[in-house]
């Protein structure tokens, strides 16, 4: 019973062996397993992201930081008559008594600037706040039925746990946007002599493949439904009432595989419930809303026209369509291995565009651009928009969506990169 006695006190597994394997507590005489993960007090207590749109500010909160502003400018002119100037003619007429009245100056002066330009910024930005009014839903279905621009969505990685890995994907992959591929570039060395770190990058190998044999089901599906609407619809303008039945039920197909996904997934800790609340559950819940929103409309016997009717056929087609694949830069010699995030993103960058075939030579395997059909081991297609993600970050739905379509508009043609709120 020692290893029974040495458990209580988490100091060995239950064979006795000290190292990482489950820790046994006991409570009031009864051994109980421990989960390994440790749990980080005040944490958990907020699962919710941040708003999606900041809250609108009142007439009174803009009209009392202008007040601010004001007051401000004023004390700071109000303290330079008081006080510097009223030293000057009443105090020593010395040179070091000048010099330090100066010095405080400029130092009163520099960090009632800092608070004057603080006071500014949020001036401006809840006069932002007050006029913006986000995209239609309607709007961004218009404007991607004529352009579907290509996005890239790149994970670097390192030494990453699998399941955390699997999470950012899969929230990538389950973006509503026409042909996205999520690239996962992994930095691990390419070939550990580690049993335990082999098996974890074997199996962070493996996760792209198994999204895309998770997501088969629902692609193959929707690809042919849209597939057999185009076909049985290309001359028509209108969609009878009766047609609508078969569409909310796919709606809720796909809304029922998601909330059934979400049931299946571990739920150990806040991420886990973040990551099905806010991504699967969320998503199945826009898409319980559409199929409530279409029987309701073929129950009133009310049609849609064929483009509206498309776009919701297309949307549950985008949902599901994607690819992923994985990336290794330190398999070839060629590109760079310096131990950077920044590089492990430029190594891939670097080669869009392109199609490459593999050569061995006596340093090791390198890349050589390849125009032989046929002949590439590696293609990787060029793309519009690249965004780049945290192997630990999840993204929320339509954030592709509207991302793109900010960058797409007119007034932002000179803007190159773009960052956006998160929650942490």
């Amino acid at each position: 019973m020692w290893w029974f006695e040495q458990a209580r006190y988490g100091k060995c597994d239950k064979e006795g062996v000290l190292g990482k394997n489950p820790i046994y507590v006991v409570v009031k005489n009864k051994l109980y397993e421990q989960s390994g993960r440790k749990r980080q007090w005040g944490a958990e207590k907020r699962i919710k992201p941040l708003a999606m749109i900041h809250e609108r500010p009142s007439t009174r909160k803009v009209a009392m930081s202008r007040l601010a502003i004001v007051a401000t400018i004023l004390a700071w002119v109000a303290y330079f008559i008081s006080t510097i100037i009223r030293q000057f003619f009443e105090g020593p007429e010395t040179y070091a008594f000048t010099m330090q009245a100066v010095c405080y100056f400029v130092v009163v002066s520099f960090l009632t600037f800092s608070a004057l330009m603080y006071l500014v910024a949020r001036q401006g930005a809840l006069e932002r706040f007050a006029k913006h009014s986000r995209v239609p839903r309607a709007k961004l279905e218009r404007y991607f039925t004529e352009h579907q621009p290509s996005i890239t969505v790149l994970v670097p990685s390192y030494a990453e746990e699998v399941s955390v890995i699997r999470k950012t994907l899969l929230s990538a992959a389950l973006q509503e946007y026409p042909g996205k591929r999520v690239v996962l570039l992994v930095d691990d060395k390419p070939n550990p002599t580690n049993p335990d770190a082999k098996a974890k990058l074997d199996e962070t190998r493996q996760i792209g493949e198994n999204i895309m044999k998770l997501l088969s089901a629902p692609r193959q599906r929707f690809s042919a439904a849209y597939q057999e609407f185009e076909r049985t619809h290309q001359y028509a303008n209108f969609v009878h009432s009766s047609e609508i039945k078969p569409l909310a039920d796919q709606y809720a197909w796909a809304a029922t595989w998601l909330d059934q996904m979400a049931d299946n997934e571990p739920n150990e800790d806040h991420v886990d419930t973040f990551f099905n609340d806010q991504v699967l559950r969320a998503l199945a819940s826009d898409l319980w809303l559409a199929s409530k929103a279409l029987n309701a409309s073929n129950l009133e016997g009310v049609g849609l026209p064929v483009e509206r009717t498309r776009q919701l056929y297309r949307r549950l087609a985008w949902i599901f369509d994607a690819e992923l694949s994985v990336f290794e830069r330190k398999k070839y010699v060629s590109l760079s291995h310096e131990a950077n995030k920044a590089m492990n993103l430029n190594s891939y960058i670097g080669l869009l565009g392109g199609t490459y075939r593999t050569q061995q030579t006596p340093d090791g395997a390198v890349l050589v651009p390849s125009a032989v059909s046929g002949a590439q081991d590696l293609v990787v297609p060029d793309s519009d928009f690249l965004l780049t993600l945290d192997a630990d970050s999840i993204l929320l739905r339509e954030y592709c969506m509207r991302l793109v379509y900010f960058l797409q508009q007119p007034d932002n043609a000179s803007v190159a990169v773009t960052q956006t709120p998160y929650s942490s």
